[in-house]
């Protein structure tokens, strides 16, 4: 027994560098401000691809860095230890649009300024980024005018119908040009992929039939708008 006595009292509980109430407002706030960056997320989400879990993940990972921040505070050798034991971890998942890769960095940032209790930079950062996301995606901001469209057409190989699908592109698009040739289905058939601008006035659906009049009832894709979802 007083082995045992004497055993716990070698351990040193490094708690008391903060108080409870430090951890309760550095991981409250954290939860709060980065629910904001989820609002602001969900906000201006736009495509089809929309992950309920990414959002929630964005809310725990600000609480975890801040914890993380916590647990260093200013010792080094923590710091390095933490980056050994992390440095094992493996992501597989890919990040479908790069402002995804945005808000996860403006959590961590949220994170470490809660962990190292700087709350007003925390809370101010939040408010001014998230409000500058929303009036950029409220007002369009960087929006590209033109709209481009892909179009597919499958044919067979054995027929050059390049020349047919010319002559619908001169009369229907301001602008096309051929993306690439890929042989499928064993080389029965060639996939050809034309990136193009619709004339005003033209509707895809117009372009689709036209082609498939050309392509002897072979498979043909218009994707409009293929650059607001994820493909």
């Amino acid at each position: 027994m007083n082995l045992a006595i004497a055993v716990f009292d070698g351990f040193e509980d490094l708690t008391g560098s903060f108080t409870v109430a430090d951890i309760a407002l550095a991981m409250v706030l954290a939860f709060f401000l980065t629910a904001v960056v989820g609002l602001a997320y969900r906000a201006t989400h736009r495509g089809i691809s929309y992950s309920q879990s990414y959002v929630q993940t964005l809310v725990a990972l600000g609480m975890i860095v801040s914890l993380v921040m916590l647990i260093v505070g200013s010792n080094i050798a923590r710091a390095f230890s933490l980056v050994g034991a992390l440095s094992i971890v493996r992501f597989r998942n890919a990040v479908k649009e790069t402002r995804d890769v945005g808000f996860i960095f403006l959590a961590m940032a949220i994170g470490m300024a809660c962990g190292t209790r700087f709350y007003s930079l925390g809370a101010v950062a939040t408010v001014v980024i998230c409000g500058a996301i929303v009036i950029m995606d409220r007002f369009d901001w960087f929006k590209l005018d033109v709209s481009n469209q892909i179009v597919k057409i499958q044919a067979p190989p054995d027929t050059d119908y390049s020349p047919n699908f010319d002559d619908v592109f001169a009369r229907l698009t301001s602008r096309s040009e051929l993306v690439s040739a890929e042989s499928i289905r064993g080389g029965s058939r060639v996939e050809l992929m034309y990136s193009v601008q619709l004339k005003s006035g033209v509707k895809p659906t117009e372009l689709l039939a036209a082609l498939q009049q050309l392509s002897a009832g072979h498979k043909v894709t218009v994707l409009t708008g293929f650059d607001r979802t994820d493909l």
